[in-house]
């Protein structure tokens, strides 16, 4: 994956410190939290990309899948329940303020004219009668605009986008960008944390406020797999003052070796700055 591609750029939280995860590419792309490494620490976390997008797109197309639209449309009906209840209530009190409205107008137009004072108080309690039908009538049309019930029609299709949605994610046509912007809209955020050296501890917060978590087997990168993180920012941070030569001594002492499991040198060190330290920090 290359710039653009990483599903999760921007969504990862580390749950140690709090920072948010960004995306580098050390021989294949990783979700790093740098920690306090700028400030001359270490970083708090750090894993393979390409796993961990893999097993949250599984998620994602459990949520946007015809069981998950389907408990979703069945979640809807019962928080519109209460709506309909309402709806019924309401309706029940303006055919009542209707039939009084009637009522009083048919008062107002028996009343003798010559009766003024009969005439206006009649009037008076018609216009009252008119304004609570009124009333209610408003109250309807507001709760039909931000409660708006599901048709059949929009069940069905629902339920159909939700049947071609895997093919279409998995497919090699789907654009990165499609699917970034399609995480983006369901997932709030994800919360990432070590449960122990080889496994990751993952939270996701989709919007809404649903959560679902996740455990799963540390993903090694490529670089992971042949010289080890800490070998690696001993180098860096050795670099920027000394020559290879005094790196590849410091990382002898402290009983670091390579990928290929030999003894430090000069050559070894040089190439290594030159093929593997190449970073590209994405936020």
């Amino acid at each position: 994956m290359r710039e653009g591609q990483n599903l999760l750029t921007g969504l990862l939280r580390c749950g140690h410190c709090g920072r948010k995860l960004n995306v580098r590419y050390w021989g294949a792309a990783r979700y790093l939290c740098k920690g306090e490494f700028d400030s001359g620490g270490e970083y708090c976390l750090g894993f393979g990309g390409k796993l961990v997008d893999r097993r949250v797109s599984e998620e994602i197309c459990k949520v946007i899948s015809p069981l998950g639209v389907a408990a979703s449309l069945d979640a809807i009906d019962e928080l519109t329940s209460c709506e309909d209840e309402r709806r019924d209530a309401l309706v029940r009190q303006l055919e009542q303020f209707e039939y009084e409205a009637q009522r009083a107008f048919e008062q107002y137009d028996e009343v003798d004219a010559r009766n003024r004072l009969a005439a206006a108080e009649l009037e008076r309690r018609w216009n009252a009668k008119l304004e609570e039908v009124e009333q209610v009538r408003s109250t309807i049309a507001e709760l039909e605009r931000t409660a708006p019930k599901l048709s059949a029609v929009d069940h069905d299709r629902i339920v159909a986008m939700g049947e071609g949605f895997e093919d279409i994610w998995k497919s090699k046509h789907c654009p990165g960008a499609l699917r970034k912007k399609i995480a983006r809209t369901i997932i709030e955020e994800i919360t990432a944390t070590d449960a122990d050296d080889n496994t990751l501890h993952f939270v996701i917060h989709w919007k809404g406020g649903v959560h679902t978590e996740l455990t799963m087997q540390r993903p090694a990168s490529a670089t992971a797999q042949k010289t080890s993180m800490e070998a690696l920012d001993i180098i860096r941070k050795m670099a920027v003052r000394f020559g290879d030569d005094q790196i590849a001594s410091v990382l002898n002492r402290q009983g670091y070796r390579t990928g290929k499991g030999k003894r430090w040198n000069q050559t070894r060190v040089g190439t290594l700055l030159v093929k593997k330290l190449q970073l590209i920090e994405k936020s």
